[in-house]
């Protein structure tokens, strides 16, 4: 029996078409160093989304002039800029990766370079039942500038390198150095704060939908992460950890104000008392595609001008 599950998910994984959507901003060399790294893990059947909140021209064309080939399709879903919708953006990029075919979903922030196996690790921790919660290196400024300015490529990196960079404070942990992906202890059955990513998480489009997807009441930076983590949890799903297996590089920048983030707190403690698994503004929203600029800008591998 064991095996026969085990062949069950394995059977699973590889027919399921990974949509990756990445949240941007007005920052293209970070989206354009991610895109560097995601591009050549990504397989035929997987596709590339671009959620763009609102980024200015010369960033969209920033973004065409560095975007790398890949071997499945990419999109640029862009809408205006209103202020911080993260919530917004990434439903609309999941909308879009949707309806071009993909049936899992992985978003990421625009500002998280993937490590050289995370494509793999999200297709090898994906359950049915679970979401993934994945894990990030933080990096310092200092070396945040030296990625960017193409000085060093962290994925070229030896370990002895990372530990130099840990014990000199540039990086704050070397969970990335274990890939480890069947690590037992990973399954959290309920809520908790800690260590919630919506920069790196991972979930069927099944699951994304029955609850409505982000909820876009959030305004201002903070927390309608954990509001859709306790909305899955309320809805019977299970988190996955993906540390020592998915692990993202966050280049460093200046924080968000936060404004809002106490006043988003006691919202997702209301709804935990609540039992509430349903966005009160989400993905079925009639409007979502209606003020959006969607445009593919690769189809199978071939770069489009």
């Amino acid at each position: 029996m064991a095996h026969a599950a085990a062949a069950d998910v394995q059977g699973s994984a590889s027919l399921m078409r990974i949509g990756f959507v990445v949240l941007t901003y007005n920052r293209s060399d970070a989206l354009v160093a991610l895109l560097r790294s995601l591009a050549p893990q990504l397989s035929a059947e997987d596709l590339l989304v671009v959620a763009d909140d609102g980024s200015r021209e010369e960033h969209v064309q920033a973004l065409r002039a560095g975007l790398p080939v890949s071997r499945g399709p990419v999109w640029h879903a862009w809408h205006p800029d209103t202020g911080f919708t993260a919530s917004k953006a990434r439903n609309l990029g999941a909308r879009v990766a949707h309806e071009a075919g993909a049936d899992y979903i992985v978003f990421l922030d625009g500002d998280c370079i993937p490590g050289p196996g995370f494509v793999r690790a999200h297709r090898a921790l994906a359950r049915p039942g679970a979401f993934v919660n994945g894990s990030r290196v933080l990096l310092s400024p200092a070396f945040t500038d030296q990625v960017l300015a193409g000085e060093v490529d962290p994925l070229a990196l030896s370990a002895g390198d990372w530990l130099r960079l840990r014990l000199s404070g540039q990086v704050n942990k070397l969970g990335h150095l274990l890939h480890w992906p069947g690590l037992p202890g990973r399954v959290q059955a309920r809520f908790s704060w800690k260590g919630i990513r919506s920069c790196n998480f991972g979930l069927w489009w099944s699951d994304l939908a029955t609850v409505n997807g982000f909820d876009e009441t959030f305004a201002g930076w903070g927390h309608e992460d954990a509001d859709l983590v306790l909305r899955l949890h309320n809805q019977g799903l299970v988190r996955r950890n993906g540390y020592l297996a998915s692990e993202v590089f966050h280049l460093w920048h200046r924080e968000q104000a936060r404004d809002r983030e106490s006043v988003n707190r006691l919202r997702v403690e209301n709804r935990r008392s609540e039992g509430t698994r349903l966005a009160a503004v989400g993905l079925n929203r009639p409007d979502l595609l209606a003020e959006a600029r969607v445009t593919l800008l690769q189809s199978e591998g071939d770069r489009c001008e």
